[in-house]
C-alpha cells in the first residue's frame, strides 16, 4: 500500500470539517438538507479567511507554499487540537531529509541504556522509528510481555495491540491505547512519509486487523505524553500505572516510556512481586535484544520465553509473561 502525502493531508481535512456543524463555529443553520455531514467548503473558507477556490485547492492536497498564517486560521476555524495543528503542520511540510533520524539499525544508546537500568521499580521500554520496541528493563519486560521472545519484527507497538491476543487483553480499555497507537503511527508516517518498513507496517495492519482499518480511517490525532494504564496482567491481576514519555535528545526518534505505581497502592505491591520473580528467572536488569532495522512484516511463530520461567498455561495467554510460582 503506498502512501500519498497529497491523500493523508486531503483526508485530514474533510474528516476534521466533516465533525463541524455550522452552530459549532457560529454559522447559522440553514434551511436545506446537506449532502454530507460537516460543513461546507465555503463556509470553512470564509472562516479562516481564504478563498474558496484556495481551500478547495488546498483539500485536494496541493498543500506546497501555505503560510504559517493560513495553517494558524485553518486551525481556529477546524477547531484544531494542539496536536492536530503540528500534525497538519507535518502533513504540509514533513521534516526535511537531513533532519530526519539516520535509516538503519536502531541502538538504545549508553545513557539510555544506564538509566533504563537504574529504573529497578519502574517497568520501562524504549520505541523507536514505526513505534519499534528497541529496549526495556527487567520490570517492563515482566509487565508488558517477554520482549526477547518475539522475533525483532514483532516488537512493536503497533504489531502487539493490533495483532497479538495476549496484549489485547492486557489493556482493560483496549480500545483506548488502540486509539492512541494508531494516532501515533499516523504521526510518524507524517514525520517521515517514504519510509518503505513504515508502510509495510501499515500495510499488514490494515490487511490482518479490521478494527485498525477502522480507527486508521478516523484520522484522529491524540496527544498522550502521560496518563494512566488499567491493566489486567496474567499473572498479579489488576494493575494501576501512571506513564510519562520522555523524548529521548541524543537519538532523534527515539522515546523512552516509564510506568509507576502510587507509593503503598496494591499495584505498587504486584510490581515489587513481579520485579522478584523476574530476578529469580534471570530476567532482572536492561534488557536489549538484536538492534531492529528497516525489518520486513511478521511472520512465523514466536520462541516461548527464555530463561525456564514461562509456563504457555499463565493467565491462558500463550506463554508472553514469567509465570506464577508453582
Amino acid at each position: 500500500m503506498a502512501v500519498d502525502r497529497r491523500t493523508e493531508l486531503s483526508d485530514f481535512l474533510r474528516s476534521r470539517r466533516a465533525r463541524l456543524r455550522p452552530g459549532d463555529v457560529g454559522l447559522p443553520e440553514r434551511g436545506t438538507r446537506r449532502r454530507v455531514p460537516g460543513l461546507r467548503r465555503e463556509e470553512l473558507a470564509q472562516l479562516a479567511g481564504v478563498s474558496v477556490a484556495y481551500y478547495t485547492r488546498l483539500e485536494q492536497g496541493h498543500g506546497q507554499n501555505v503560510s504559517d498564517a493560513v495553517l494558524a486560521a485553518l486551525g481556529t476555524a477546524l477547531r484544531l487540537t494542539p496536536a492536530e495543528r503540528d500534525h497538519l503542520r507535518l502533513l504540509v511540510r514533513p521534516v526535511p531529509r537531513r533532519a530526519r533520524p539516520v535509516a538503519g539499525p536502531q541502538r538504545v544508546g549508553p545513557a539510555c541504556r544506564q538509566l533504563l537500568d537504574a529504573l529497578e521499580l519502574v517497568p520501562a521500554f524504549v520505541v523507536g522509528r514505526r513505534l519499534d520496541i528497541i529496549g526495556w528493563n527487567g520490570l517492563g519486560r515482566a509487565v508488558f510481555g517477554d520482549f526477547p521472545a518475539l522475533p525483532p519484527e514483532r516488537r512493536n507497538l503497533a504489531w502487539q495491540v493490533f495483532l497479538d491476543p495476549a496484549t489485547r487483553a492486557l489493556y482493560v480499555n483496549w480500545e483506548d491505547k488502540a486509539e492512541v497507537t494508531v494516532s501515533l503511527l499516523r504521526q510518524e508516517l507524517a514525520r517521515i512519509p517514504d519510509d518503505p518498513a513504515l508502510t509495510a507496517r501499515i500495510t499488514e495492519l490494515t490487511v490482518q486487523s479490521e478494527e485498525f482499518r477502522r480507527f486508521w480511517a478516523r484520522h484522529d490525532i491524540k496527544d498522550k505524553g502521560f496518563g494512566t494504564k488499567q491493566l489486567d496482567h496474567p499473572v498479579v491481576g489488576p494493575l494501576t500505572l501512571t506513564y510519562g514519555t520522555l523524548r529521548v535528545a541524543a537519538e532523534p526518534g527515539q522515546t523512552l516510556v516509564t510506568h509507576h505505581a502510587a507509593p503503598g497502592s496494591s499495584s505498587e505491591a504486584a510490581l515489587r512481586a513481579l520485579a522478584a520473580r523476574a530476578t529469580a528467572c534471570g530476567a532482572g536488569g536492561l534488557g536489549t535484544g538484536p538492534d531492529v532495522g528497516r525489518g520486513g512484516v511478521a511472520g512465523g511463530r514466536a520462541p516461548g520465553p527464555a530463561g525456564g520461567c514461562g509456563d504457555r498455561g499463565a493467565g491462558g495467554r500463550g506463554g508472553r509473561w514469567l509465570s506464577r510460582s508453582p
